[in-house]
């Protein structure tokens, strides 16, 4: 059996300078984002027994040709590669349906990584989020580029994406070792393509200057929270639809409730998880750390 694992991604500044459409417009976008250490996995076994495509998740499909099975992670990589009929099963250790923590590119990395170790196929971390990209703009046609680069390369990262390359850049992790980093769930889940369809890119473009900013004062806790929280005002007032009222108490309770640093909705907003970043201690939140592997592959 072959199995692989891959971070999620939150991003802390930038999200939305990283859709085509910015950078078409502006020729350029850029984020900070990192992968904290929570996974997907996917685990490939070839079915001998019954010949069927067998993709077990939050449900169980069964079918005699892949080109009929309705998950789109397993239906795209299991074309893409033209792996004969196995049993792909799809796990992740935290809820993830519309949580905005890019678990629909965290999973499709997980399984392109387990689909070429499957075919004995040598891909580095970069080439399997390109190819993420692209198989994953066949069904979701708004994916960003934040979200296969971030979940496969792990860390803290700053990326500049232009239209013809990506580069990135290892930042420094200590202003969080004097943190903590939780995830609160809202109990709302949502789906991104609605909100991002109707950002606003011309708002967007203050972002880029916040991102520099962060960048050059990763270190600067004054500077880095004031940044923080700027880019989440700055998100809000993006589209209508990544707060509602309830969100809106939902965070005024948290800040009443604990010495705050900075917090902000992940992914596009409208729901999901909270980022809280405190030296309290949340007993119902998740704490999280950074990642720094990335995506990994092995046999059992």
């Amino acid at each position: 059996m072959i199995v692989s694992k891959c971070p999620l991604r939150i991003s802390l500044v930038g999200g939305s300078t990283d859709l085509q459409g910015f950078i078409d417009k502006f020729g350029i976008g850029s984020a900070i984002s990192f992968s904290p250490n929570l996974y997907t996995y996917i685990s490939i076994n070839r079915n001998i027994s019954t010949r069927t495509w067998k993709i077990n998740y939050s449900k169980t499909e069964e079918v005699m040709h892949h080109t009929k099975i309705k998950n789109d992670v397993a239906r795209e990589v299991i074309s893409h590669f033209n792996l004969p009929p196995i049993i792909m099963s799809f796990n992740c250790d935290i809820p993830t349906s519309g949580s905005g923590l890019a678990s629909s590119s965290s999973y499709l990395i997980s399984a392109i990584a387990a689909a070429c170790k499957f075919k004995g196929l040598v891909y580095t971390q970069t080439e399997i989020a390109k190819l993420a990209i692209k198989l994953e703009r066949k069904f979701n046609p708004l994916t960003g580029y934040q979200d296969p680069y971030g979940c496969a390369l792990g860390g803290l990262k700053q990326f500049i994406f232009y239209p013809d390359y990506i580069l990135q850049e290892n930042l420094s992790t200590s202003l969080f070792e004097n943190y903590n980093l939780f995830l609160i769930p809202t109990g709302i889940t949502r789906s991104s393509t609605k909100i991002l369809k109707n950002v606003d890119f011309d708002k967007s473009f203050g972002l880029l200057k916040l991102v520099d900013i962060m960048h050059d004062n990763i270190d600067n806790e004054e500077i880095f929270f004031n940044i923080f929280n700027k880019g989440w005002e700055t998100k809000k007032s993006l589209s209508s639809h990544v707060m509602n009222q309830e969100l809106l108490i939902q965070e005024k309770k948290l800040k009443k409730k604990y010495d705050i640093k900075g917090i902000k909705l992940c992914g596009a907003g409208g729901g999901g998880y909270f980022l809280v970043i405190t030296k309290d201690n949340i007993a119902d939140g998740k704490l999280v750390n950074i990642d720094n592997k990335g995506v990994t592959v092995w046999d059992v």
